[in-house]
């Protein structure tokens, strides 16, 4: 079985105290904030170790981020992944939640044929849910979201997912992108002997050079979501005295309700 996960790497949630946007482009400041392996993605490669491990193949993982997240793709090879690809390019950035699954797959096409894409449901940084269906939908495989539950089948497979009131169950043919909940399995740790084999196995880094795509299409150019303008809000507040009198101060309440239109 050959699987495919995409992971993220977003910044360290400890640190979002820390994280500044830039007023010209909008995008958010990375460099210098420590990230870590988006959440749910950790449980999507959990998930692809695990159906390896019953049914025999490879996990790849992909990414694409800035050259410096390299070491949260050693991490995913030292959970287990047999080989990563990280797409990394200036030209990338700024992308939204189209231009980035445009760009994860057409890198998806170059690796060949799948089995099974898995990921993350959401990420801990845009929580917007949508690469995954747009992933799927650049590629023409049928997809499911929320998924907390996967068997492999002969043709393809069984799928549970979460619906609004209850459990849905799906028998999904492959090739297939499934989105994971984040109570899908407990990831396993990283040890000290998946970091030394994590030395040896493949990590390849690719440019625009490499997947020679449209240049329209990517980051800021490629992405039909505009941030508008950044307004910093006023967060200094007056306060007044109203008084001893009750009545006075009801009165004073009233006035002041009246005075601001409610």
């Amino acid at each position: 079985m050959n699987i495919l996960v995409c992971v993220k790497p977003v910044p360290d949630p400890e640190k979002y105290g820390e994280l500044k946007i830039d007023g010209e482009t909008k995008r958010l400041i990375r460099e210098g904030i420590p990230t870590v392996v988006n959440p749910s993605d950790r449980n999507a490669l959990e998930e692809a170790l695990r159906l390896r491990e019953e049914h025999g193949g490879k996990v790849t993982v992909l990414s694409m981020a800035p050259e410096f997240s390299r070491d949260k793709l050693v991490e995913c090879l030292a959970m287990g992944a047999d080989e990563a690809y990280l797409v990394s390019d200036r030209i990338f950035g700024g992308a939204d939640t189209y231009a980035t699954s445009y760009v994860l797959a057409k890198a998806a096409e170059k690796l060949g044929s799948l089995d099974l894409i898995l990921m993350g449901n959401e990420s801990a940084d845009g929580a917007t849910a949508h690469v995954p269906v747009q992933l799927a939908e650049w590629l023409g495989l049928p997809h499911l979201c929320r998924v907390c539950s996967v068997e492999a089948t002969g043709e393809g497979f069984r799928a549970v997912k979460k619906g609004d009131e209850g459990r849905l169950v799906f028998g999904i043919r492959k090739p297939c992108v499934l989105a994971v909940s984040s109570d899908i399995n407990k990831p396993r740790y990283v040890n000290a002997m998946g970091l030394i084999k994590a030395r040896k196995k493949p990590l390849t880094i690719w440019s625009n050079e490499d997947l020679a795509l449209d240049e329209e299409k990517l980051g800021l150019t490629g992405s039909p979501t505009k941030a508008g303008e950044l307004i910093s809000p006023d967060m200094k507040r007056g306060s007044e005295s109203l008084g001893k009198d009750p009545e006075e101060i009801a009165g004073r309440i009233a006035e002041l309700i009246r005075k601001a239109g409610v």
